[in-house]
């Protein structure tokens, strides 16, 4: 029984698994997101967000400590350089989960992990804003003239695919227009 046993254990010992959790860590910060395996990105999120946390602070007590966990000075360089002040007001949830399907090999559900705020397609600076072109003139008369000037060139554009066919019907009947 695993009564009060909440550690998924992932299928390995206790060093090994430091060091995975270690390893994934430093490349989700490197990289800003991951692709995993469900269950390794559910234990990675409880591994990370805490140090996401403490990077809030900038101390050097908190960047040993942060240390201490990823033993890799660019990570923490990193952590506390650029996601540390993206972050700075977010409360928590700085991961999201994405389930990509399954693993041809083994069958095993994968994922993408990422940084929250990272993603330019979910964020608000990512989202491109739609812009409209409209004449400088002064109020209703700019608008009004770029919309007839609109309205000239299709009438042009009209003009120059129907006189083609006149030609071929009538040629003598165009000459005489022309003159």
């Amino acid at each position: 029984m695993r009564h009060g046993n909440k550690v998924n254990h992932l299928g390995r010992k206790t060093a090994h698994r430091k060091a995975m959790l270690s390893n994934m860590a430093c490349s989700l910060i490197e990289h800003k997101r991951i692709n995993t395996t469900v269950a390794k990105a559910k234990v990675l999120k409880g591994y990370i967000e805490p140090l996401i946390t403490k990077s809030k602070t900038d101390s050097t007590h908190s960047r040993r400590t942060v240390f201490s966990y990823l033993g890799s000075k660019e990570a923490v360089s990193e952590l506390f350089r650029e996601v540390a002040p993206k972050v700075a007001n977010r409360p928590g949830g700085y991961t999201r989960i994405i389930r990509t399907g399954y693993r041809i090999g083994d069958n095993a559900e994968m994922c993408l992990i990422e940084l929250v705020d990272f993603n330019v397609l979910y964020s608000a600076e990512g989202v491109a804003k739609k812009t409209t072109r409209r004449s400088r003139g002064k109020g209703g008369k700019g608008a009004a003239a770029s919309t007839d000037a609109a309205a000239d060139s299709v009438a042009d554009a009209t003009e120059a695919t129907e006189a083609p066919k006149a030609a071929k019907k009538a040629p003598a009947k165009k000459k005489k227009d022309e003159e």
